[in-house]
């Protein structure tokens, strides 16, 4: 059984001590950078393109101590972190990936957004995060060209 609802990849997670320290890296490259916030004072992410509204990469950096990015750079230093995949149905994603035997954890139910991730022992080793997009995702942040790969988000 495979899953038949659109599917693109957001972006690629690169976990960092610093994003002021790491992105003169991806400037040099030639990307411009597109958005910047802070997740509950845990961790902040900033994404950045190469002027083609798509691939797309994104710095995380731990904002508090003992947090999941803390241990991670202690455990692995920087490097690739994640995969987001954006999904325009994330629970018809998950059935089929749970059908087919592999594992969904951290399944979340935000106000603006749903997210579960593939934990890094499916085939691949590589950590996937399934992110849908809510309809309110857009309030109060940059316009959709900043926010979305291709200007807009999925939809299913």
């Amino acid at each position: 059984m495979s899953q038949e609802m659109p599917i693109r990849v957001d972006h690629i997670g690169i976990a960092v001590e610093a994003i002021d320290e790491a992105e003169p890296f991806l400037f040099a490259l030639g990307c411009r950078k597109l958005i910047e916030e802070s997740v509950e004072g845990r961790f902040r992410w900033a994404q950045y393109d190469f002027n083609q509204d798509a691939s797309r990469l994104e710095l995380i950096a731990p904002e508090a101590p003992d947090t999941f990015l803390t241990s991670y750079l202690d455990d692995h230093g920087p490097g690739l972190h994640h995969v987001t995949l954006e999904v325009a149905a994330i629970d018809a994603v998950k059935a089929v990936l749970e059908h087919n035997g592999y594992s969904i954890v951290e399944y979340r139910e935000y106000k603006d957004w749903t997210e579960a991730f593939v934990p890094p022992s499916n085939p691949t080793g590589a950590l996937f995060q399934l992110f849908e997009y809510h309809d309110s995702y857009d309030a109060d942040r940059p316009p959709a060209g900043k926010l979305y790969v291709d200007g807009s988000r999925l939809d299913g």
